[in-house]
């Protein structure tokens, strides 16, 4: 899209009145491409000022050689699933056994987000004695079969619950009150709006130490940050639930979540579209 975008904002520019701010979540794409490079230099060079959501982009535009006129302004709270709901009522909304103690990987189903690497950790002996279901909810936007596949060879069917299918807005709010415990094992990451899900609906999170994660989820805080394995997922999720983390984790996010809100958003903006006069 850097050809597109860079040329409507060249003709945007040209009423030499417009200020160009650009909301940047991710820069150079997770699944990198000839041409990325070149053609995202092509956009940015019209653009008047940036808002970045985590350093990690802040340092991929440094490599563009933008360095001034830019805000890191964390992403802000995902408020708009709806309030948050029992989790007696969401068990009966989804038709889930209430006996069970449920985890989740929710969101797109791509390569980059490691969900081959929590199937791995669930079939760990740590992770398998505590007995427990691992939800995932969202659509395959990567092979489909190849997941099929990993799971009958690690034999985790029966430890899974599969809602690979588009998840509603007016659903989210559901599967996070049945989620204990919210796991991102991203390979690759700048930062991610399931974290800011979480926040909103005051779930704790297992996320792996690649781009923005560790900035929005505190090791020990408001959730585990590991490194990018199944062994280090399962030594987390063994921790929370071993040692009933939830509450104090909760707790955190709870106070935690009033930092991100839209107002500082748009604050920055604001602000941005003054430094460039």
């Amino acid at each position: 899209m850097g050809p597109c975008f860079g040329t409507i904002l060249r003709r945007v520019k040209k009423n030499r009145g417009t200020k160009i701010i650009c909301l940047v979540h991710n820069l150079i794409p997770h699944e990198k491409r000839i041409g990325d490079r070149p053609f995202t230099q092509y956009f940015v060079k019209p653009v008047d000022g940036f808002v970045v959501q985590s350093k990690s982009v802040l340092d991929d535009l440094a490599s563009f050689n933008i360095t001034e006129r830019v805000s890191l302004i964390p992403h802000p709270i995902y408020d708009n699933f709806g309030d948050k709901v029992g989790r007696q009522a969401a068990l009966k909304h989804l038709k889930l056994d209430e006996g069970e103690n449920y985890m989740m990987f929710f969101g797109f189903i791509r390569d980059y987000k490691g969900l081959d690497i929590l199937l791995r950790a669930m079939a760990l002996p740590k992770v398998k004695q505590l007995g427990l279901k691992l939800i995932i909810a969202g659509e395959f936007y990567s092979d489909e079969q190849h997941y099929m596949d990993l799971i009958e060879e690690l034999g985790i069917k029966e430890d899974l619950i599969l809602r690979t299918q588009f998840i509603s807005n007016e659903d989210v709010r559901y599967y996070f009150a049945v989620a204990d415990l919210i796991v991102q094992p991203y390979k690759t990451a700048t930062q991610s709006g399931i974290s800011q899900m979480a926040y909103h609906f005051e779930k704790p999170m297992i996320v792996t130490n690649v781009g923005g994660l560790p900035e929005i989820v505190p090791d020990n805080k408001a959730g585990y940050v590991t490194e990018v394995s199944p062994e280090a997922i399962a030594e987390a999720i063994d921790k929370f639930y071993s040692m009933n983390k939830a509450e104090a984790f909760t707790n955190f996010i709870r106070i935690k979540k009033k930092e991100y809100s839209w107002q500082n958003m748009m604050n920055a903006m604001i602000d941005l579209s003054y430094l460039s006069a």
